[in-house]
């Protein structure tokens, strides 16, 4: 994952992404990409639960 983090309390699981950063343009090129999990992931944990994010600003 880029530039997510995730903390589990009890069922309630917090996303955590720095908005600062970005890592370049998106494969269409018509997006930057602030943060994603690159697909969909397991979350640690709780292998069932799968998450996909992306967090992106206009170019």
């Amino acid at each position: 994952m880029k530039n997510v983090e995730m903390l589990i309390e009890g069922n309630i699981l917090t996303i955590k992404v720095d908005l600062s950063k970005d890592f370049g343009p998106s494969a269409s090129g018509k997006t930057i990409i602030i943060a994603s999990s690159e697909g969909n992931q397991s979350i640690p944990g709780k292998e069932a639960v799968k998450i996909g994010l992306n967090v992106y600003k206009k170019k």
